[in-house]
């Protein structure tokens, strides 16, 4: 097992964007080593002994801070979380010394074995204690606190009793886990649900918000020919979404932002040039708000 990170300037978080790393950018990036705040990869990428992927990852580790994604916990299921999984995540960590760990409010296992989707929670107090058990799990296993993403929806479960986002506050209190606000999801379960964006960022525990993900989705239709949007990874961020981005940055803060884009991936200065985007509003947003205090005491 190759020696763990330890660089301290590498083991934390700076407030900057990043993006996802991609097999397509391997060369690009340890070439030409570009000025990008982080890179984060899907755990279960990696969770292979060996091979080209550590290798490429191993360099770029050296050079970069690192967030780690999970997909494959199934946090919200209504069974025991795998522990095969957990110890292969606990090596992936004790490996690589990511400085954020993240995994999604959702679940993709059950009796019948692991789906390829990331499937939505009813809100009840029975749902809240299963979560809140699983993170506490999970927190013992990694040694480490762990970030929740709020998840994109395209339907609410009647049996629901609590919001999305005091749901997701609720698990927070119990758990002390973090938050990861995925600004196009709640753009998706909004426009999906007939939500108030504004209002849902607003009513969310913005203050444990530890990194935001932003990324595109596709325009579609339901079967009544009302808006559908679909968290599709595959296209630029939409304008309505950095919106939301400033609204919450304007309220927080910068914070470690991540350029999502899983599939049609694009040539390396087209993603750069997305994260250069969030990283040139963060700047802006704070140096008004660094300024605004200034400006009111001298009225």
């Amino acid at each position: 097992m190759p020696e763990a990170i330890s660089e301290p300037h590498l083991t934390t978080m700076p407030k900057r964007a990043g993006v996802g790393l991609k097999a397509e950018h391997y060369r690009t990036i340890l070439e030409t080593s570009p000025d990008i705040g982080f890179f984060e990869v899907h755990a279960e990428n990696y969770m292979g002994t060996g091979g080209p992927p550590h290798r490429y990852l191993s360099a770029i580790r050296e050079r970069y801070p690192l967030s780690l994604h999970g997909v494959g916990l199934s946090i919200g299921a209504d069974r025991p979380l795998d522990r095969d999984h957990l110890g292969r995540l606990r090596q992936l960590i004790d490996r690589y010394s990511p400085a954020l760990f993240s995994e999604h409010l959702a679940w993709s296992s059950h009796e019948a074995g692991f789906l390829n989707d990331l499937l939505p929670l009813p809100y009840t107090d029975e749902t809240l204690a299963r979560v809140v058990e699983h993170v506490d799990q999970v927190q013992e296993a990694l040694g480490r606190r762990m970030l929740l993403e709020n998840p994109s929806t395209y339907l609410a479960f009647a049996e629901s009793t609590w919001s999305e986002t005091d749901f997701i506050a609720e698990i927070v209190r119990r758990s002390g886990c973090g938050l990861l606000l995925d600004v196009n999801n709640v753009h998706v379960a909004c426009t999906n649900q007939d939500w108030d964006p504004i209002a849902y960022l607003d009513a969310y525990p913005l203050s444990h918000v530890q990194e935001i993900h932003l990324a595109g989705f596709a325009p579609d239709a339901d079967e009544a020919g009302r808006p559908l949007l679909i968290d599709a990874h595959d296209r630029p961020v939409d304008e309505t979404v950095w919106g939301l981005f400033a609204h919450a940055i304007e309220r927080i803060g910068p914070v470690p932002t991540l350029i999502e884009w899983d599939a049609n991936v694009p040539d390396w200065p087209v993603l750069k040039t997305e994260a250069e985007r969030a990283e040139l509003l963060m700047a802006d947003i704070d140096g008004v708000r660094r300024r605004a205090p200034a400006l009111n005491h001298a009225h």
